[in-house]
């Protein structure tokens, strides 16, 4: 018997308060297939499903499989999205590399397209992880409420709420708030590294670059020529015979 997933709400009344938001740079493009009109566009959708999932997709973790599936129609965008987030890449990438608690952080973001609510959320989530699976997690999570109402089957997660009222700039793309590897595994692969440096550089604005026939830029050749000259003669007042050095008139 499955344990019945834990009740969770979020921590502030606004996240049930829909936004009113002004369309700018921050806010994020939607794709779905109801509105394509050409081969193209299926492709500009293809390649934002991986930003969104994978952040970025190398040739050896597209799924071929499912991209011809989606082109000929045989498959819908949410069935493409559980392709990609119960692939083998994925699996490695954020399952394998993080505790459940994280994995499912990550998950939430990439799926339902905001953040968890609170650390409830992922003790919830985490216990169906445990229970029932990466798959049955992620079936669970695609056929929730608030992934049907925000995405349907036709359209591509995004991250919603990019641009919030009263803030001079928008939410952190989920990338960089939440990094592949975690703390213990940034720490088992050497990162941060530290590399010290014996020499130091110095910044020269481009302004303040010598330009072309500046004598400045002359200035080491100069340095490095060692011209030879003849020592100076040591006389001294001692050893000059005045007698001798006076012409005498005869």
């Amino acid at each position: 018997m499955a344990i019945p997933l834990l009740e969770y709400s979020p921590i502030s009344q606004n996240n049930r308060v829909t936004g009113y938001e002004v369309p700018g740079d921050e806010k994020p493009r939607i794709y779905s297939t109801d509105n394509l009109l050409s081969p193209a566009d299926m492709d500009t959708l293809i390649e934002a499903a991986y930003r969104q999932i994978f952040f970025h997709a190398f040739a050896a973790d597209r799924e071929r499989f499912l991209e011809s599936q989606l082109r000929n129609g045989q498959i819908t965008v949410r069935d493409f999205i559980r392709g990609l987030v119960l692939s083998d890449t994925y699996r490695r990438s954020f399952y394998e590399l993080n505790s459940n608690y994280r994995f499912v952080e990550q998950t939430v973001q990439r799926v339902l397209g905001r953040d968890v609510y609170s650390d409830r959320e992922k003790i919830a989530w985490s216990i169906v992880v445990a229970t029932k699976g990466i798959i049955g997690f992620i079936d669970d999570l695609l056929n929730s409420d608030e992934y049907l109402e925000a995405f349907g089957y036709d359209t591509l997660p995004y991250q919603r709420r990019r641009v919030l009222p009263g803030r001079p700039e928008g939410e952190r793309p989920f990338n960089i708030t939440s990094p592949r590897y975690g703390a213990y595994h940034r720490a088992k692969l050497g990162f941060p590294q530290i590399i010290w440096q014996t020499t130091v550089r110095s910044y020269v604005p481009q302004d303040k670059q010598a330009k072309v026939g500046s004598p400045s830029l002359f200035l080491d050749m100069a340095r490095s020529i060692s011209p030879r000259v003849n020592s100076p003669q040591r006389i001294s007042a001692t050893n000059i015979d005045f007698e001798k050095s006076v012409p005498y008139r005869k």
